[in-house]
């Protein structure tokens, strides 16, 4: 089910705040004092005025260029630091504090591959720095390397264990790679900060899913309406579970209560009409995916179940377009092609009718050999008379 939710989570969730300070890069010297007390002073177009001037009566001196790259930094002007810091470091690529400047100003301006290649040998040399673990650790996050953030995401939380939001994306990063175990023990500690956590319970309850434990799922997901009916997904995320179980009814007030929270909610509009077609209740599913169609035209569940919505009404030519769309878009779907070579056949047109029942047939002979192969792996267990019996016959 993380995958249903991927998306909305990485958009949802909140960036961890860094209170980092951009240093100095240097002790000050006489040549530099009054556009240093400039700059100290708040008095940045001045100072950076005065830092120019030094830069140009002193080609060679790394110093003048670090300090107006910290200017631009200041003034949120990443790329323009960037290229000052640059500059600094191609004339003395050791001085103090400048490449963990630049490694900011790059994280500020979402150079998120830069960052890490910038800092990550910085890392390496203090990897108990929180500054670096932190900055490295969400650049992989942003990046969706998830498996190399999280054991830097865990240091940094670890070292401040009351921070919320960073144990929070430590959970998201672990659950986005398949890391269950270590969810679950972010999941705990979560509680133990925050005992009403709606997104500590959702996340248990994904992770929970991906474990093949879906009434473990179930209840988190319960638990955390509970603590938070307005959380994003929250009611999705329940319903969700209650289709895959094919408890309709259920499911479609957990969808209809995300709706009434985010009545924009593209995927639990879909779900909703779904669970509305295996009610019988085509009337009122149309609308929903018409509505979809508009909003997304590229969703292959939502032509798949308009086509069997046309179908249902014998509009013939409406049903052929939606279902080869959804073949188009989800060319596995076994049921999309079943479904499409029924409209054929009714529709007379036998040749293409062989072809997608050839094409179901096919795609459920694969995946009944793939089953067969990982059934097949399985140790062997005892016979009712103690002899040993294969799991599977050959």
């Amino acid at each position: 089910m993380k995958h249903h939710r991927k998306q909305t989570t990485l958009l949802g969730i909140a960036a961890v705040v860094l209170s980092i300070g951009v240093a100095a890069a240097v002790a000050q010297t006489d040549p530099g004092q009054v556009a240093f007390s400039l700059e100290r002073e708040g008095k940045l177009a001045e100072a950076e005025a005065a830092w120019s001037a030094l830069a140009k009566q002193y080609p060679s001196n790394p110093e003048p260029l670090a300090h107006m790259g910290l200017i631009e930094s200041k003034k949120e002007h990443y790329p323009e630091a960037i290229r000052f810091y640059r500059r600094a470091m191609a004339l003395n690529p050791t001085m103090q504090g400048l490449r963990l400047n630049l490694g900011i100003a790059l994280f500020k301006a979402g150079d998120y591959r830069e960052t890490i290649a910038d800092l990550d040998p910085l890392l390496k040399a203090q990897p108990d720095d929180q500054r670096l673990t932190i900055l490295v650790g969400m650049s992989q996050y942003v990046l969706e390397h998830f498996a190399e953030a999280s054991p830097l995401l865990k240091r940094a939380s670890e070292q401040d264990p009351h921070n919320l939001t960073l144990l929070l994306t430590l959970a998201h990063s672990c659950l986005l790679s398949n890391q269950y175990p270590c969810v679950l023990d972010a999941y705990h500690r979560l509680i133990a900060l925050n005992a009403e956590s709606a997104e500590a319970d959702m996340l248990v309850g994904e992770a929970l899913d991906e474990m093949k434990d879906p009434e473990g799922a179930m209840r988190e997901f319960r638990a955390a309406v509970a603590a938070n009916p307005k959380e994003p997904n929250v009611h999705f995320g329940l319903g969700y579970l209650l289709w895959t179980k094919g408890q309709y009814p259920e499911a479609a007030q957990e969808f209809q209560a995300e709706l009434a929270n985010d009545p924009h909610h593209l995927q639990a509009k879909l779900y909703m009409a779904d669970a509305q077609m295996q009610m019988n209740k085509m009337e009122e599913a149309r609308p929903l995916l018409e509505e979809i169609e508009k909003a997304d035209p590229n969703i292959a569940m939502q032509h798949l179940d308009l086509g069997i919505v046309f179908a249902d009404e014998d509009l013939k030519q409406d049903a052929k377009n939606e279902l080869e769309m959804a073949v188009k878009l989800a060319p596995k779907n076994v049921n999309a092609h079943y479904r499409l070579a029924r409209l054929y056949r009714s529709m007379g047109m036998t040749a293409q009718a062989k072809m997608e029942f050839d094409k179901a047939s096919g795609l459920n002979k694969a995946e009944d050999d793939r089953l067969l192969k990982v059934m097949s792996t399985v140790p062997s267990t005892k016979g009712a008379s103690g002899t040993t019996k294969p799991l599977v016959d050959h």
